[in-house]
């Protein structure tokens, strides 16, 4: 449940039809994470764009006009949640394209203009970059405000009013274009946010009602026709229906579904009119998860993002300190203002997010969910995959394919027997067998006295008589029956990778049943192509007999290890364990019980049909049910990472390059400025543009990893 704030205080600038500025002081709070706060605003639906100007303690809101809408925008504004007021409010508005023509040909003014004339134009010009500077150093950080100011102050000095004048001009400029860049970036991954609709039709009493979206209760039967949005997660009841759901698992295929089958929230109906039940409302349905998770990756960096940001301050001094000393040594009031001009941090600091968050942009799109620049940057760093077997190599949907009488019951009586014992067991061996059994339409008898024993099997009573439905071990260790009249069976079912199902009956072994767990088309393809981009080891995990797990892992070359009849409690040894050895592992699970194996590796991993503990523990959620989108990911992080090194390889040659040039007195001060935003701009657009190219090459990569 979202913790919300008191309400605030907030008044209504101007509006017109579409569109309205509100202003609040609270919009000025150092804590506030303005990203987060347009996000949040941007997901009301019928809201088009937010944003906030801090500064002015005002946001501005487009919307489509509607008096809903309107009384939407301002609650949501007036009671924001906490979530809000966790970040830093000190992203700065870039300046209007009046601010910075007005500044241009103020800065041509000066060139014209006579030294009486130019220098008033030019001291008003600095004064706000100067003053920058100044509150730096008073809160004794030395930043790029500093380099800033000195290279603006050493021309004024010099009475280069026009030189003044084009430094500021040309920092407005390049804050400009990198704003629009990072901005870009960010609005992309903001895209992605779906919003719900606000009014939903269900049917209740044999009559279909309209009702507010936030009433919807689980159970509900939600009525949906063509070219509307499914509003929540739930289970078909009634009609048919095709569905596209691009928007969230990245298939563009729509696909058919019928009662019985599962339906996501922020798909939408092309053909076809269903009528579903609700299985999950609120901020649980699919599409208010994954825009949390997108909410939450505006904010937070990840460790390569820190370390860049930590190295760019670092660099700061050693600009300011090459300035004054030149100063110092030659007195060249023009080489240390060239120098002064020349900053590594700005684009340091700039290409990283911007490449991530286009990289999270491209990787929703082929159906992938990463949860923040940390997981892009983990998973490109993993070397060591480990893969919970069941649903994630596997289909996880287990079929009876073998069926071995040791008596005299055929196999229809032998699977009916076995069924009725585990009519009411859930868990997948369980649904094989009774799915079976229905499906050849045998009648199941009556049980009575039944027990499960966790991880060993079932006990039940039919006609007065015993039955045991389970492992060998269960049947054989614990209950003393006699097991060794399947063993040629057995080891045939097992040579084959099957999984086994031993039923006894009075005491006595009546058969056994083989299990296969039928193995993912894309699996060994996957493999190959995770080994080929740079994955050193896989494992497996899984609860099967050695042989059995053997057998998997012989169908699949690019395993180097199968760990098999493990508990639940085991995998986060093993994962513990690996990491221990040093490596840096990432998780494939999708059950409830893996989620402390997802927790503890470097990067968790969960499949579309995952237990929500599972998606709730992961950093990677496939969003569509193919291995595939697991080589997307890390072909998208690893090109990510390796934009990020380019970016920084380009920032530090090329300024690096300039400072050389202007501390031999080759660049003036304007000209430094000049190459400098232009080499920003440049470096960081071609981060954001690099990463985009994925959308569209990505088939290639996907066949040709590197």
């Amino acid at each position: 449940m979202t913790t919300t704030c008191t309400p605030f205080p907030l008044s209504i600038v101007s509006e017109l039809p579409n569109r309205m500025r509100l202003r609040g002081r609270f919009l000025r709070d150092p804590d506030l994470d303005p990203d987060y706060l347009e996000a949040t605003l941007e997901t009301i639906p019928g809201v088009e764009s937010a944003r906030l100007n801090s500064r002015a303690s005002s946001t501005i809101i487009k919307y489509d006009g509607r008096t809903e809408t309107r009384a939407a925008v301002l609650g949501c504004v007036q009671d924001l949640p906490l979530e809000v007021f966790k970040g830093k409010n000190d992203r700065k508005s870039p300046p209007s394209l009046l601010n910075l023509s007005v500044k241009g040909m103020l800065t041509i003014a000066c060139f014209f203009l006579p030294a009486l004339f130019a220098a008033p134009i030019a001291l008003v010009l600095s004064v706000p970059v100067i003053l920058d500077g100044l509150i730096c150093l008073w809160n004794k950080k030395l930043k790029v405000e500093v380099l800033d100011a000195a290279a603006v102050s050493f021309s004024l000095w010099r009475r280069d009013y026009f030189t003044a004048a084009a430094i500021v001009a040309l920092l407005a400029l390049g804050e400009y274009f990198e704003k629009i860049s990072e901005t870009k970036a960010t609005g992309l991954l903001k895209s992605l946010l779906k919003p719900q609709t606000d009014k939903i039709w269900i049917e209740k009493d044999g009559q279909e009602i309209q009702i507010p979206f936030e009433e919807a209760g689980i159970g509900d039967r939600v009525v949906c026709g063509p070219g509307e949005m499914i509003p929540l997660d739930g289970r078909v009841v009634d009609g048919e229906a095709a569905i596209n759901q691009n928007s969230i698992t990245g298939e563009s295929v729509p696909i058919h579904v019928k009662p019985g089958d599962e339906v996501i929230s922020g798909s939408v109906i092309e053909d076809g009119r269903i009528i579903f039940e609700a299985t999950h409302v609120g901020a649980e349905t699919s599409v208010a998860r994954i825009s949390k998770f997108l909410e939450d990756s505006l904010r937070y960096e990840s460790d390569s993002q820190k370390k860049s940001d930590e190295l760019a301050d670092k660099l700061v001094p050693v600009t300011f300190g090459l300035g004054v000393g030149l100063f110092a040594l030659t007195r060249d009031l023009q080489k240390a203002a060239a120098v002064l001009t020349v900053d590594y941090s700005c684009v340091i600091k700039l290409s990283s997010p911007v490449a991530v968050l286009v990289a999270m942009h491209t990787a929703a799109l082929q159906g992938v969910l990463l949860k923040g620049a940390q997981a892009v940057d983990s998973l490109a760093r993993v070397d060591t995959l480990v893969f919970d077997k069941t649903g994630t190599l596997t289909r996880g949907a287990l079929q009876v394919t073998d069926i071995f009488s040791a008596q005299d019951l055929d196999d229809g009586q032998l699977l009916g027997l076995a069924a009725s014992a585990e009519e009411h067991y859930a868990h997948p061996v369980a649904a094989a067998v009774v799915g079976a059994a229905r499906d050849r339409g045998l009648a199941l008898s009556p049980t009575n006295q039944v027990d499960f024993i966790v991880a060993h099997g079932v006990s039940a009573y039919i006609d007065d008589l015993n039955v045991l439905v389970g492992s060998r071990h269960f049947i054989e260790e614990d209950e003393g029956i006699d097991c060794s009249g399947a063993d040629e069976a057995a080891l045939a079912f097992q040579k084959e990778g099957k999984t086994l199902l031993y039923i006894a009956r009075d005491g006595r072994l009546e058969g056994v049943l083989g299990l296969r767990d039928e193995l993912r088309p894309e699996a060994s393809a996957v493999l190959a192509g995770l080994k080929a981009a740079g994955i050193k080891k896989i494992f497996i995990l899984t609860g099967d007999t050695e042989r059995t797990a053997n057998a998997l892992a012989a169908s699949l070359p690019d395993v180097d290890e199968v760990y098999a009849e493990l508990r639940p409690e085991d995998k986060a040894d093993i994962v513990a364990r690996l990491k221990e050895e040093g490596c840096i592992l990432g998780f494939i699970g999708d059950g409830v019980n893996d989620a402390p194996a997802l927790v503890s590796a470097d990067v968790g991993i969960c499949l579309p049909t995952g237990a929500d503990l599972a998606k709730e523990s992961a950093q990677v959620i496939l969003l569509k049910e193919d291995l595939n989108s697991l080589l997307t990911a890390r072909l998208i992080a690893l090109r990510c990472q390796e934009t990020i090194k380019q970016a920084f390889v380009s920032a530090v040659s090329l300024n690096s390059s300039f400072l050389l040039l202007a501390a031999l007195g080759w660049l003036r001060p304007v000209s430094a400025a000049i190459l400098h935003n232009v080499s920003t701009v440049g470096i960081i657009g071609y981060a954001g543009i690099r990463e985009s190219q994925q959308i569209s090459n990505h088939g290639q990569h996907e066949k040709t990893p590197k």
